[in-house]
Protein backbone atom coordinates (compact mmCIF):
# COMPACT_ATOMS: atom_id res chain seq x y z
CA UNK A 1 0.00 0.00 0.00
CA UNK A 2 1.26 3.45 -0.58
CA UNK A 3 2.27 5.76 2.04
CA UNK A 4 0.70 8.77 3.28
CA UNK A 5 1.70 12.08 5.32
CA UNK A 6 -0.62 14.55 6.82
CA UNK A 7 0.35 18.34 8.07
CA UNK A 8 -1.60 20.10 10.52
CA UNK A 9 -1.52 23.71 9.67
CA UNK A 10 -2.03 26.26 7.27
CA UNK A 11 -1.61 25.78 3.05
CA UNK A 12 -0.31 28.86 2.97
CA UNK A 13 2.86 27.82 5.36
CA UNK A 14 3.18 24.13 4.28
CA UNK A 15 3.03 24.04 0.93
CA UNK A 16 6.43 26.51 0.49
CA UNK A 17 7.76 23.32 2.60
CA UNK A 18 7.01 21.07 0.31
CA UNK A 19 9.74 19.54 -2.56
CA UNK A 20 9.26 21.43 -5.77
CA UNK A 21 8.09 18.71 -8.78
CA UNK A 22 6.91 16.20 -6.63
CA UNK A 23 3.09 15.42 -7.22
CA UNK A 24 1.71 13.90 -9.84
CA UNK A 25 -1.96 15.89 -9.27
CA UNK A 26 -3.15 18.13 -6.74
CA UNK A 27 -6.98 17.33 -5.94
CA UNK A 28 -8.46 20.11 -3.38
CA UNK A 29 -11.63 20.91 -2.06
CA UNK A 30 -10.89 24.74 -0.57
CA UNK A 31 -13.75 26.79 1.64
CA UNK A 32 -15.77 27.82 -1.04
CA UNK A 33 -16.54 31.27 0.99
CA UNK A 34 -19.52 31.16 -1.43
CA UNK A 35 -23.20 31.76 0.62
CA UNK A 36 -23.42 35.12 2.00
CA UNK A 37 -24.73 38.32 -0.31
CA UNK A 38 -23.24 40.89 1.71
CA UNK A 39 -19.77 41.62 4.15
CA UNK A 40 -22.21 41.44 7.51
CA UNK A 41 -24.06 37.85 5.98
CA UNK A 42 -20.17 36.39 5.13
CA UNK A 43 -18.23 37.94 8.47
CA UNK A 44 -21.26 36.20 10.64
CA UNK A 45 -21.88 33.10 9.10
CA UNK A 46 -19.95 30.02 9.77
CA UNK A 47 -19.50 27.12 7.80
CA UNK A 48 -21.96 25.16 9.55
CA UNK A 49 -24.74 27.88 9.28
CA UNK A 50 -24.28 27.48 5.59
CA UNK A 51 -23.54 23.36 5.10
CA UNK A 52 -25.92 22.16 7.64
CA UNK A 53 -29.54 21.95 8.05
CA UNK A 54 -31.05 23.97 11.17
CA UNK A 55 -32.59 20.36 11.75
CA UNK A 56 -29.34 18.70 12.14
CA UNK A 57 -28.57 16.38 14.90
CA UNK A 58 -25.21 15.53 14.27
CA UNK A 59 -22.45 17.90 16.12
CA UNK A 60 -19.58 17.66 13.21
CA UNK A 61 -16.92 20.72 14.22
CA UNK A 62 -17.58 24.04 12.30
CA UNK A 63 -14.11 24.81 10.42
CA UNK A 64 -12.50 28.55 9.63
CA UNK A 65 -11.63 30.29 6.00
CA UNK A 66 -15.02 30.23 4.86
CA UNK A 67 -16.01 34.23 5.94
CA UNK A 68 -13.92 35.89 2.92
CA UNK A 69 -15.37 38.61 0.13
CA UNK A 70 -15.03 37.67 -3.38
CA UNK A 71 -11.83 39.74 -4.06
CA UNK A 72 -9.95 37.84 -1.02
CA UNK A 73 -10.99 34.63 -2.22
CA UNK A 74 -9.94 34.99 -5.32
CA UNK A 75 -6.62 36.48 -4.16
CA UNK A 76 -6.23 33.79 -1.60
CA UNK A 77 -6.86 30.56 -3.80
CA UNK A 78 -4.32 32.27 -6.49
CA UNK A 79 -1.65 32.03 -3.73
CA UNK A 80 -2.94 29.07 -3.16
CA UNK A 81 -2.64 27.53 -7.01
CA UNK A 82 0.42 29.28 -7.18
CA UNK A 83 2.02 27.54 -4.29
CA UNK A 84 0.87 24.10 -5.63
CA UNK A 85 1.82 24.89 -9.15
CA UNK A 86 5.44 25.04 -7.63
CA UNK A 87 4.84 21.28 -5.97
CA UNK A 88 3.72 19.80 -9.14
CA UNK A 89 5.37 17.92 -11.88
CA UNK A 90 5.16 19.14 -15.51
CA UNK A 91 1.95 17.43 -17.17
CA UNK A 92 0.43 16.97 -13.19
CA UNK A 93 -3.11 17.35 -12.86
CA UNK A 94 -4.91 20.13 -10.72
CA UNK A 95 -8.69 19.19 -9.87
CA UNK A 96 -10.58 21.78 -7.77
CA UNK A 97 -14.23 21.79 -6.51
CA UNK A 98 -16.19 25.02 -6.47
CA UNK A 99 -20.19 26.11 -6.13
CA UNK A 100 -22.43 27.81 -8.99
CA UNK A 101 -21.37 31.07 -6.79
CA UNK A 102 -17.87 30.77 -6.95
CA UNK A 103 -17.01 29.10 -10.14
CA UNK A 104 -15.52 32.19 -12.09
CA UNK A 105 -13.82 33.31 -9.19
CA UNK A 106 -12.15 29.92 -9.37
CA UNK A 107 -11.48 29.81 -12.56
CA UNK A 108 -9.59 33.09 -12.21
CA UNK A 109 -7.78 32.16 -9.86
CA UNK A 110 -6.76 28.74 -11.15
CA UNK A 111 -5.39 30.28 -14.47
CA UNK A 112 -3.54 33.40 -12.34
CA UNK A 113 -2.36 30.89 -10.11
CA UNK A 114 -0.09 29.49 -13.29
CA UNK A 115 -2.08 26.26 -14.20
CA UNK A 116 -3.75 26.09 -17.99
CA UNK A 117 -7.33 25.49 -17.54
CA UNK A 118 -8.54 22.24 -19.35
CA UNK A 119 -12.29 22.09 -18.47
CA UNK A 120 -15.35 21.69 -15.67
CA UNK A 121 -16.22 18.18 -14.51
CA UNK A 122 -20.31 18.51 -13.18
CA UNK A 123 -20.71 16.49 -9.90
CA UNK A 124 -24.46 15.93 -9.89
CA UNK A 125 -26.06 15.65 -5.90
CA UNK A 126 -29.10 13.46 -6.07
CA UNK A 127 -29.66 14.36 -2.48
CA UNK A 128 -29.67 18.29 -2.25
CA UNK A 129 -31.66 20.91 -0.90
CA UNK A 130 -34.90 21.92 -2.98
CA UNK A 131 -35.25 25.64 -3.83
CA UNK A 132 -38.53 27.35 -3.09
CA UNK A 133 -40.23 28.93 -6.61
CA UNK A 134 -36.78 27.98 -8.33
CA UNK A 135 -34.21 25.49 -9.57
CA UNK A 136 -32.66 22.47 -7.36
CA UNK A 137 -28.77 23.58 -6.83
CA UNK A 138 -27.80 19.56 -7.02
CA UNK A 139 -24.49 20.07 -8.69
CA UNK A 140 -21.18 21.31 -7.88
CA UNK A 141 -18.05 21.35 -9.73
CA UNK A 142 -14.57 20.32 -10.87
CA UNK A 143 -12.41 22.75 -12.60
CA UNK A 144 -9.64 20.85 -14.47
CA UNK A 145 -6.10 22.36 -15.04
CA UNK A 146 -2.74 20.90 -15.67
CA UNK A 147 1.33 21.67 -15.15
CA UNK A 148 1.61 22.42 -19.17
CA UNK A 149 0.80 19.56 -21.56
CA UNK A 150 -1.56 17.13 -19.74
CA UNK A 151 1.10 13.99 -18.53
CA UNK A 152 0.10 10.78 -20.98
CA UNK A 153 -0.93 7.65 -19.01
CA UNK A 154 0.38 4.21 -20.50
CA UNK A 155 -2.25 2.95 -20.81
CA UNK A 156 -4.54 5.25 -22.03
CA UNK A 157 -7.47 6.53 -19.13
CA UNK A 158 -10.32 7.49 -20.11
CA UNK A 159 -12.26 9.56 -17.17
CA UNK A 160 -16.01 10.90 -17.09
CA UNK A 161 -17.02 14.05 -17.92
CA UNK A 162 -20.11 13.58 -15.48
CA UNK A 163 -20.02 12.95 -11.64
CA UNK A 164 -22.82 11.55 -9.58
CA UNK A 165 -22.67 10.75 -6.05
CA UNK A 166 -24.26 12.11 -2.63
CA UNK A 167 -22.93 13.44 0.59
CA UNK A 168 -22.43 10.67 2.94
CA UNK A 169 -25.14 10.46 5.66
CA UNK A 170 -25.54 9.04 9.07
CA UNK A 171 -22.57 7.68 10.72
CA UNK A 172 -20.02 7.56 7.54
CA UNK A 173 -20.45 11.45 7.68
CA UNK A 174 -17.88 12.76 9.70
CA UNK A 175 -17.05 16.53 8.09
CA UNK A 176 -19.32 19.23 7.35
CA UNK A 177 -18.57 19.06 3.51
CA UNK A 178 -17.48 15.52 3.26
CA UNK A 179 -16.86 14.86 -0.36
CA UNK A 180 -18.09 10.69 -1.11
CA UNK A 181 -14.91 8.62 -1.80
CA UNK A 182 -16.52 6.86 -4.67
CA UNK A 183 -16.64 10.69 -6.32
CA UNK A 184 -13.05 10.94 -4.79
CA UNK A 185 -11.58 7.77 -6.25
CA UNK A 186 -12.72 8.81 -9.86
CA UNK A 187 -10.93 11.76 -9.69
CA UNK A 188 -7.56 10.41 -8.05
CA UNK A 189 -7.39 8.41 -11.43
CA UNK A 190 -6.00 11.63 -12.98
CA UNK A 191 -2.60 10.69 -11.66
CA UNK A 192 -1.03 7.65 -12.42
CA UNK A 193 -0.98 4.36 -10.60
CA UNK A 194 1.96 5.04 -7.90
CA UNK A 195 1.42 8.61 -8.25
CA UNK A 196 1.50 11.39 -5.89
CA UNK A 197 -1.33 12.95 -5.00
CA UNK A 198 -1.62 16.40 -3.05
CA UNK A 199 -4.79 17.39 -0.89
CA UNK A 200 -4.33 21.20 0.83
CA UNK A 201 -7.67 20.87 2.05
CA UNK A 202 -7.43 17.44 3.63
CA UNK A 203 -10.57 18.14 5.89
CA UNK A 204 -11.74 14.54 6.68
CA UNK A 205 -8.80 12.45 4.53
CA UNK A 206 -11.64 11.51 1.60
CA UNK A 207 -8.81 12.53 -1.20
CA UNK A 208 -6.49 10.57 1.07
CA UNK A 209 -8.61 7.54 1.48
CA UNK A 210 -9.13 7.88 -2.25
CA UNK A 211 -5.86 7.59 -3.15
CA UNK A 212 -4.64 4.73 -1.22
CA UNK A 213 -7.69 2.36 -2.27
CA UNK A 214 -6.55 3.81 -5.91
CA UNK A 215 -2.90 3.05 -5.30
CA UNK A 216 -1.52 6.26 -5.13
CA UNK A 217 0.42 8.02 -3.18
CA UNK A 218 -0.95 10.76 -0.35
CA UNK A 219 0.18 14.06 0.82
CA UNK A 220 -2.36 16.04 2.77
CA UNK A 221 -2.76 19.77 4.70
CA UNK A 222 -5.40 19.98 7.19
CA UNK A 223 -5.73 23.71 9.37
CA UNK A 224 -8.05 22.05 12.46
CA UNK A 225 -6.07 19.89 14.74
CA UNK A 226 -9.61 18.31 15.50
CA UNK A 227 -10.30 17.43 11.57
CA UNK A 228 -6.96 15.69 11.26
CA UNK A 229 -7.10 14.03 14.01
CA UNK A 230 -10.18 11.97 12.26
CA UNK A 231 -8.38 12.09 8.80
CA UNK A 232 -5.65 10.06 10.17
CA UNK A 233 -7.77 7.77 12.00
CA UNK A 234 -9.22 7.36 8.08
CA UNK A 235 -6.07 7.32 6.62
CA UNK A 236 -4.54 4.72 8.90
CA UNK A 237 -7.46 2.38 8.25
CA UNK A 238 -7.45 3.08 4.82
CA UNK A 239 -3.53 2.32 4.74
Amino acid sequence: MPDWTLHQGDALTILPTLPAGLVDAVVMDPPYNSGGRTNTARRSQSARDKYVSGDATHLLPDFGGDNRDQRAYTYWLTVIMALALKTARPGAAALVFSDWAQLPATSDALQAGGWTWRGIVPWHKPISRPVKDGFRRECEYVLWGSNGEPARHAPTVYLPGWLEGSQPRGKTRVHITQKPVSIMRQLVRIAPAGGIILDPFAGSGTTGVAALTEGRAFIGIEDSATIAASARERLTAAA
